[in-house]
């Protein structure tokens, strides 16, 4: 088996091990056509040719005998504490249990590491047994879980986070938004934007009631939100992807 960073000849592969790593790992929960959608949602071949260029991110692929059988994906988010984020980390089912997901996590968590982050984040749905077993078993902890909604249905999302830095410390901001209300934002808490991350707003200090978010770009909190969970600031235009979910198989 061979890593290798990944390149735009292989976007038709990784859509293919993407699919076939989702089936396996949701088929018995999730309906197969909701997984096509989320295919054709998340793995956008356009986004993906932006992605390989992209010098920002980490994206190996691995290769058997010439064939791409598993691949990974993590960018560096956040501007006071730097946190390496998971988008994802799939195997092809064919050849799981046989260390191709160690050796991507491993070369993700060096690259990580050379970008000097001070943990690396990974979110998994509960469902994906595969999924949470492998980070627990790679030095992984469970921090958080909240639920999400894939199709009409609910499902438990956990978060995952191997501390590997020294923290610069929880920060904490207070923001009025343009009707006037304050919002607490959670400088530790963010997700990867197009042009910059997007922070977690809470309604109170104690970070117990969600408000939305501030969008890290031009610090504006008139942020929408779709029904896939994808996230724009009506502001700038900053951009999340519609959420993915999970970072693993």
């Amino acid at each position: 088996m061979d890593l290798r960073e990944a390149t735009a000849e292989d976007i038709d592969a990784v859509r293919s091990v993407a699919r076939e790593s989702l089936v396996a790992s949701y088929g018995h929960a999730v309906d197969e056509g909701l997984l096509d959608e989320a295919v054709e949602e998340w793995y956008d071949a356009g986004d993906l040719g932006d992605d390989v260029s992209d010098d920002d991110a980490v994206f190996p692929v691995a290769v058997e005998d010439g064939v791409v059988v598993g691949f990974a994906e993590s960018y560096v988010v956040g501007r006071r504490e730097r946190v390496g984020e998971i988008d994802w980390l799939h195997v092809h089912p064919d050849h799981r249990e046989s260390g191709i997901g160690s050796a991507l996590l491993e070369r993700v968590e060096s690259a990580l590491r050379s970008a000097e982050v001070d943990r690396i984040e990974a979110r998994v749905l509960a469902d994906n047994e595969a999924g949470t077993e492998f980070y627990e078993r790679e030095g992984y902890e469970v921090v958080g879980e909240r639920d999400i909604n894939i199709g009409g249905e609910t499902f438990a999302e956990r978060e995952y986070r191997k501390q590997v830095g020294r923290l610069t410390g929880i920060s904490d901001a207070t923001y009025e938004t343009d009707d006037g209300e304050t919002v607490h934002v959670a400088f530790d808490e963010s997700e990867r934007g197009s042009r910059a991350p997007f922070y977690v707003a809470y309604a109170d200090p104690g970070h117990e009631s969600r408000y939305g978010y501030l969008c890290g770009n031009c610090e504006g909190t008139d942020i929408a939100i779709d029904t896939m969970d994808r996230v724009e600031c009506l502001d700038c235009g900053n951009r999340r992807k519609p959420t993915r979910w999970d970072a693993a198989y």
